[in-house]
């Protein structure tokens, strides 16, 4: 017995210099990870979009973008709550009898508190300067979430992680969540506005494809940052097979459904698959870094 506790306590420790192994997420787990992040912000395109006045006049377009963004956000915290072995802990909060939110969970469900104040104030003209400082506060209060609890999630997965690469995970996750919003945004529309949806889709198109070129520099970049410093060859890492479906389903996909909306034909099935694509892709490829930062040596 006293051997085997020993071995269990030496399995969680590596051999460089006694530093915690980080288990990397199952799939599922980053999945639902990478859909709030992905509700956070479709809810920050939101806001930005009411609060310079360039959202579609009307109630129903901006309650069915804040309803889905809610699902995608919400999702997570439905799992903890049922402590699903995908969701253990919500932004570090394991919710149980007697648990309070930390600092991160406390900070993703304020950011409740501007939605509502959206979803009340949206009216036939989103004109009115309550409901554009409504969109002000949401705007700020996504991005805030999705910074903090990126750098609390960073921390939690990989408690030895030097400053570099944890400064570089909520840049990331800003730039993943606008996509990854906007392709969700860009759906609501589609559907709501049903053939006018095809008279200017250019500039989303446009826009979401540049956002697409801006988020695989900056992964690649953080690639690189780690990828020197594993142990053992870097080929292992750097040509798997799970690198290349993950780019697929991320970029690949969601940017030829781009190309092929501008055409205005099948617009909303287009757009809903490039964003579920792109959530999937995403999570593979946070997925398979979470392992590589849990290979690395201890970076502390």
């Amino acid at each position: 017995m006293k051997q085997r506790r020993a071995t269990r306590q030496h399995a969680d420790f590596d051999s460089h210099e006694g530093s915690p192994l980080v288990r990397p997420r199952r799939l599922g787990s980053t999945l639902l990870v990478v859909s709030g992040h992905d509700g956070f912000g479709l809810w920050m395109l939101v806001g930005l979009a009411l609060a310079v006045g360039m959202f579609p006049d009307g109630r129903g377009d901006a309650l069915v973008a804040l309803g889905l963004g809610g699902l995608l956000a919400v999702i997570g915290l439905v799992a903890a709550c049922l402590h699903s072995p995908w969701m253990p802990s919500w932004h570090g909060w394991t919710i149980g009898r007697g648990t309070w939110p930390n600092r991160d969970a406390l900070i993703a469900l304020a950011t409740l508190l501007p939605v509502m104040a959206v979803a009340g104030l949206v009216r036939g003209d989103n004109a009115f300067w309550a409901t554009r400082l409504a969109g002000v506060a949401l705007a700020l209060c996504s991005l805030a979430g999705i910074i903090f609890t990126a750098r609390g999630d960073a921390r939690r997965q990989a408690p030895g992680i030097d400053e570099q690469l944890a400064t570089q995970l909520p840049l990331s996750r800003v730039v993943s969540a606008t996509y990854g919003g906007g392709l969700w945004l860009w759906s609501c529309v589609a559907g709501q506005q049903g053939a006018d949806a095809n008279r200017h889709p250019m500039a989303w198109i446009i826009g979401l494809l540049l956002l697409a070129l801006l988020r695989g520099l900056i992964e690649n970049l953080r690639w690189q940052a780690v990828l020197p410093r594993m142990p053992g060859p870097r080929t292992r890492f750097e040509l798997q097979p799970r690198r290349y479906l993950a780019a697929l389903l991320a970029y690949a996909l969601p940017c030829m459904g781009l190309v092929l909306a501008s055409f205005g034909q099948g617009l909303v099935p287009i757009t809903l698959l490039a964003a579920v694509s792109c959530m999937i892709g995403m999570a593979l490829e946070l997925t398979l870094y979470d392992g590589a930062l849990a290979a690395l040596p201890d970076s502390r």
